[in-house]
C-alpha cells in the first residue's frame, strides 16, 4: 500500500525533501552513472508527488515525480524526475505513480497537454498511459531520450 503526498515545494518537510533529493541522486546519478545538475532550480516552482510505503515499521519513499506548470519548462505542463526507488521496483509503484501523477497534473492545470522528456527505453511504458512520441531520439546527458505528449 502506498500513501500519496502531493505538495508544493514549500509544504515539503526538510526530511521529506532530503529523502527525495537522496533518491533522485541514487537513481539518476549513481545507478545511471550520469553526471548532471539534478538540482536545477525548478523544484521550488513545482508540485511534488511522493509515494510512501511502510516497510518493517519504517516509512520509505517508493516513488516520486514532479509536476511543472505550463510555460515553466515547456509550453505544456510537464512531468519529470520520475523515479521508482530500487526497493519498490517490480511492485507496481511506477504504474501507480503515473496514474496518480497524471491525475494530479490534470487537476492542477485542466485542459493542458502534458509533455515529458522520456528515456527512450521507457517509451512503451509511457505510451501505455496515452503519451505519443513527438521527436526523434536525442542524447541528453549520455542517455537516449524522446519527447512525448499526452
Amino acid at each position: 500500500m502506498i500513501d500519496w503526498q502531493f505538495s508544493p515545494f514549500n509544504d515539503l518537510s526538510p526530511a521529506d525533501l532530503y529523502e527525495v533529493l537522496a533518491q533522485r541522486q541514487q537513481v539518476f546519478i549513481l545507478e545511471q552513472t550520469c553526471l548532471y545538475p539534478d538540482i536545477d532550480g525548478l523544484d521550488p516552482v513545482a508540485h511534488h508527488l511522493l509515494g510512501w510505503r511502510t516497510v518493517d515499521g519504517k516509512r520509505q519513499l517508493a516513488a516520486y515525480l514532479r509536476v511543472l506548470g505550463p510555460g515553466v519548462k515547456y509550453t505544456e505542463m510537464s512531468l519529470g524526475r520520475v523515479i521508482t526507488t530500487q526497493a519498490a521496483r517490480g511492485s507496481g509503484a511506477g504504474r501507480a505513480l503515473l496514474v496518480r501523477g497524471i491525475a494530479c497534473a490534470e487537476a492542477l492545470y485542466p485542459g493542458h497537454r502534458i509533455r515529458i522528456g522520456a528515456q527512450q527505453y521507457l517509451e512503451r511504458f509511457y505510451q501505455s498511459f496515452g503519451f505519443e512520441t513527438v521527436s526523434a531520439p536525442y542524447d541528453e546527458d549520455g542517455i537516449q531520450h524522446v519527447d512525448m505528449l499526452r
